[in-house]
């Protein structure tokens, strides 16, 4: 029986494993291969890794983590998780199973886009969400903001950033007072909706139904997120409004010898879902360190 399994090998079950390891508890880490910045080409507000792409940070981590003999990586995705006397036990797809005596879920979250032909092809190369990540490479240039839901929001954080900013409804037009309240601030809000994006040069072609418009780069104003594996909802955990795991201040869920770091979880004094590397990264940190003292104590 593992110490602990960390069930995902992002930046936060990487800097679990690493906080483990450095304990000498013996911890499997398992890796799916699906990262939700997968497609992304670089990495970008990450102190020492602006700029690194993300594969090349998975792989300097996991060359890490080989220094340590307690740590064990395992290329295998879980099927599923179940508590048994003293633990918990994990299927893998494989077929194998490990039991731990501690879980760390570290599987993330999916990004749902909206309904936009092509924008899926675009997602982490001209088409983002976050402007603390991917805002500064369009400075000075021309910004589409895609849908209307958070569009004000967007609007106030690229304002510093591009020289022009213009709204593309994704479904039926923008509310009026929100359209004036933009126009009043400069953002100009198309009458008409998007009906596809594509590649251009180095930037995007929007279809539209009032016709084609020429943008450098989207920020997607709409959309949601879902967990990616279904292990919170099978171990009865409870869930914020957000679709997020709730956690305490220390990564520990609602089910004892059960925590979460990264973007699938939160605390329920916070809004939503803050996605970052970093904050995954010390999640995974926090959440690991607490189940050391835990087993410390424990044994």
């Amino acid at each position: 029986m593992y110490d602990a399994i960390v069930i995902g090998a992002g930046p936060a079950g990487l800097q679990a494993a690493l906080t483990f390891g450095r304990m000498h508890r013996d911890v499997l880490v398992l890796d799916s291969g699906e990262y939700r910045n997968a497609g992304v080409a670089h990495m970008h507000h990450v102190i020492a890794n602006d700029g690194t792409p993300p594969d090349r940070f998975r792989a300097v981590a996991r060359d890490q983590l080989r220094e340590y003999s307690t740590v064990q990586m395992r290329d295998a995705a879980a099927a599923s998780v179940s508590a048994v006397d003293g633990g918990f036990r994990v299927a893998l797809a494989d077929g194998e199973e490990e039991t731990s005596s501690r879980l760390l879920l570290a599987t993330g979250l999916v990004d749902v886009l909206p309904d936009v032909p092509g924008l899926a092809g675009l997602w982490g190369r001209r088409a983002f969400m976050c402007p603390f990540c991917d805002g500064h490479e369009f400075t000075g240039r021309r910004v589409g903001i895609l849908g209307a839901e958070r569009a004000e929001h967007l609007v106030a954080l690229l304002s510093a950033i591009g020289a022009e900013l213009i709204v593309i409804p994704t479904g039926a037009a923008a509310d009026a007072a929100l359209a004036a309240g933009l126009r009043e601030k400069g953002v100009p809000v198309l009458s008409g909706t998007v009906t596809a994006v594509t590649a251009s040069g180095d930037g995007v072609h929007v279809e539209t139904t009032n016709g084609p418009i020429e943008v450098d780069g989207l920020f997607v104003a709409e959309g949601t997120t879902r967990q990616r594996a279904p292990f919170a909802d099978r171990l009865g955990l409870r869930m914020l409004p957000s679709g997020a795991i709730e956690i305490d201040e220390f990564g520990r869920t609602s089910l004892a010898g059960v925590s979460a770091a990264g973007d699938l979880a939160h605390r329920a004094t916070l809004p939503g879902v803050v996605a970052s590397v970093v904050m995954a990264a010390a999640a995974g940190q926090m959440a690991a360190s607490a189940l050391v003292q835990e087993l410390a104590t424990a044994s």
